[in-house]
């Protein structure tokens, strides 16, 4: 099982900082996003959940469409966060890049820059932060008070309504959060755990909100629809994606997009699929992350995607 965490953190590893090297103006949001997702596949694991591609103020759950036109501009906050499994043991990481431009800084005064920097600061410092916390029987709040105060010192806010996950096999949030804030639980890690920490910074309220756009599903169960299309694509999607969290992209290969889309949405209003709305900060404010999946064990933990 170890072996298995291991291997994935490092395939994700080697994709985040590759992946990291192509972010740059003008760069397509479609063409990041496949890059990882076929990288993964190249290199013999398999794609834990859809590339998410989440820029500025979008704070999480962006994957392309099909149709995606979205591109990257130079200064934009680009947060990659990627996950693959070795056999359901999933590594899952996450880095917020700026992107590189030749009109950087006559698009952007220097105030406004400085700030975006230290908000990619921050997360990686509160990231530092709740790692060297880790360890057998520390309660989950004092973590989440640590990455607060380590955000509080760049004069920043965490997304409060975000938090990070426990993993287990198959299963991308098998249910231990971890905060960004003391939210006072006092339940403990135990060694073993596997748990995916990711601090959100922002400038802005720390709370993020619903977007309209959705490209993200997990199967939830099997129902029966009178619409036959709508129950090929369901059954689509138990026999392909039953386990983990999918993107309604990759079946554009077997279904037209137009009538995808009707029956996405039938799937989701039965609660057959589980939707998940790409976010943003609430006031609009942009947004940086850092995420690294850990094991506790010992004093201390193992970190996969480092």
């Amino acid at each position: 099982m170890i072996e298995s965490y291991e291997k994935a953190g490092k395939i994700v590893s080697k994709i985040r900082e590759e992946a990291s090297k192509i972010i740059k103006d003008d760069l397509a949001i479609i063409d990041l996003v496949e890059f990882v997702e076929s990288e993964i596949v190249k290199r013999g694991a398999g794609i834990a959940f859809p590339c998410n591609v989440s820029v500025n103020e979008i704070t999480a759950h962006y994957t392309s469409l099909a149709d995606d036109e979205t591109k990257i501009k130079t200064g934009d906050l680009v947060k990659l966060d990627l996950g693959a499994h070795i056999d359901g043991y999933i590594g899952d990481s996450a880095i917020t890049i700026m992107a590189p431009g030749n009109d950087l800084e006559e698009k952007f005064d220097e105030d406004t820059l400085d700030k975006n920097y230290r908000l990619i600061e921050a997360s990686d410092a509160a990231l530092e932060a709740a790692i060297s916390t880790v360890r057998p029987n520390v309660e989950i709040g004092k973590i989440g008070k640590e990455v607060e105060a380590a955000i509080d010192k760049f004069g920043f806010k965490p997304i409060v309504n975000l938090a990070g996950h426990s993993l287990e096999q198959w299963n991308l949030h098998s249910g231990i959060s971890i905060p960004s804030v003391n939210d006072g639980n006092t339940n403990k890690l135990k060694e073993g755990d596997v748990i995916a920490i990711e601090p959100f910074v922002t400038d802005g309220i720390g709370w993020v909100s619903d977007t309209n756009n959705t490209a993200i599903y997990k199967f939830l169960k099997d129902k029966p629809f009178r619409i036959a299309h709508t129950q090929k694509v369901l059954q689509e999607i138990k026999s392909n994606y039953s386990h983990l969290p999918f993107s309604a992209r990759w079946l554009t290969k077997n279904f037209n997009p137009n009538r995808l889309n009707s029956s996405m949405r039938q799937l989701s209003q039965a609660m057959a699929v589980y939707p998940y709305p790409a976010l943003k900060e609430k006031t609009n404010c942009w947004v940086a992350q850092k995420e690294h999946t850990v094991i506790v064990e010992g004093d201390g933990c193992i970190i996969t995607t480092k």
